[in-house]
């Protein structure tokens, strides 16, 4: 598929040069005069790479809209590849327009939609293709792209949350950091010698501040820099040694105030997509080998897949996720329930429901909660230092007899 560089020109006069994937010239000229662009010229470059195509992501912003507006376009009756060339003149020019030229071609050239999709995973994951060859198998495409949307919209709410209570305690960090390196390095050399001429007995808090101090000017590049190396070594070892990353995501199930917090967001996703992908159709073994990797979590998808193998052999469903002591009480409960009913997917929709309020109520509480400590904990720094500082300034004025 070539991929052309081309001059236009606007409807103000304004000339822009660009480059865009392009079927043909025709095809060329017909997506720049639906963004409103007349063609000047154009040259044909190296035929565009699909590995690097295929390697960037978008927002999850667009995706959203994209499976919204593919759903409602396909829902009102409007054939696939009209609706997907619609979407694409719809978008400013960017990478995902490029993507959906390529998708409409493989179509085009016989693929399904679903195969077309799977040639971009870094935007369409195992679950958002897997959902959507279950709907063109079945009819039901623009159902399962709705439940595609909403699961999608959910997520970003999520993750919005999440963000939300992250931002302040950084800022705070940031700040103390940045003041406690400067009172230390560069405020308390000045003092100092002051504080030692004064003659009158150091207390210990002050001998404290003199030691941190101390440290801070001759070491100073350990104290920035091994918080980086560990962050890169722990980084390099997560990637490439299982067992590090086995006990790193062991942490962040369990680690004080936020593990909490992260476990019921990992188990809400894979109750959110289990229902899904079991109410699209797809089996239960089908549905946990995907979610395995969908948790984001190698504790967790241990669990589940110790799970699926047990069901494999014959076991409930709610006693192999019962046998293998990771999951909540709750979780299993609601697996009997569905078991019991026949009704797994809404059963696992009030897990996810219930973990997804627990989550939000959480966050509503620590957002105003850390503030204040936060707060205190910068206060009661800038307290300390103050303390050791005029403390003993002030008991060698008091001890001067007028």
């Amino acid at each position: 598929m070539p991929d052309y560089r081309f001059r236009t020109i606007d409807a103000n006069g304004k000339i822009r040069t660009d480059t865009m994937i392009a079927s043909n010239p025709m095809e060329l000229e017909k997506r720049l005069t639906t963004m409103g662009f007349d063609l000047l010229s154009y040259k044909e470059q190296v035929q565009a790479s699909r590995s690097l195509l295929r390697r960037k992501k978008i927002s999850r912003r667009e995706l959203i809209n994209f499976t919204f507006h593919i759903e409602q376009l396909i829902k009102s009756g409007v054939p696939l590849i009209d609706s997907l060339k619609d979407i694409r003149d719809s978008l400013d020019y960017s990478h995902f327009t490029d993507v959906l030229q390529t998708i409409i071609d493989d179509i085009e050239g016989g693929k399904t939609f679903s195969l077309a999709l799977a040639e971009h995973p870094q935007i369409f994951d195992k679950v958002y293709v897997t959902l959507v060859k279950v709907g063109e198998e079945t009819g039901r495409l623009s159902e399962v792209l709705h439940d595609l949307a909403d699961t999608l919209r959910w997520q970003d709410e999520l993750a919005s949350h999440t963000k939300k209570i992250m931002i302040y305690p950084a800022i705070v960090t940031v700040v103390v950091l940045g003041v406690v390196s400067f009172l230390m390095m560069y405020l308390m050399p000045q003092l100092l010698p002051f504080i030692k001429n004064i003659g009158s007995e150091i207390p210990l808090h002050t001998r404290i501040l003199m030691s941190v101090s101390d440290a801070f000017i001759e070491y100073w590049y350990l104290i920035f820099g091994l918080p980086v190396l560990a962050w890169f070594v722990l980084s390099y070892l997560n990637r490439h040694s299982h067992m590090v990353r086995y006990a790193l995501d062991g942490v962040k199930l369990k680690i004080w105030l936020f593990g909490p917090l992260n476990s019921k967001i990992k188990l809400a996703r894979f109750a959110n997509y289990f229902a899904m992908m079991y109410s699209s159709g797809i089996t239960v073994l089908d549905a946990l080998k995907i979610s395995e990797s969908m948790v984001d979590n190698v504790v967790l998808s241990e669990a589940i897949s110790n799970a699926r193998g047990q069901i494999a052999e014959g076991t409930l469903i709610s006693k192999s996720f019962e046998s293998i002591g990771v999951f909540p009480s709750m979780i299993v409960r609601m697996l009997k329930i569905g078991e019991d009913t026949g009704a797994m997917d809404e059963a696992l929709l009030n897990v996810s429901y219930f973990y997804n309020r627990e989550v939000r109520e959480s966050i509503d509480k620590l957002e105003p909660a850390m503030m204040p400590a936060l707060t205190l904990l910068l206060g009661g720094i800038m307290m300390w230092i103050m303390l050791s500082v005029l403390g003993p300034v002030y008991d060698a004025v008091s001890s001067v007899k007028l």
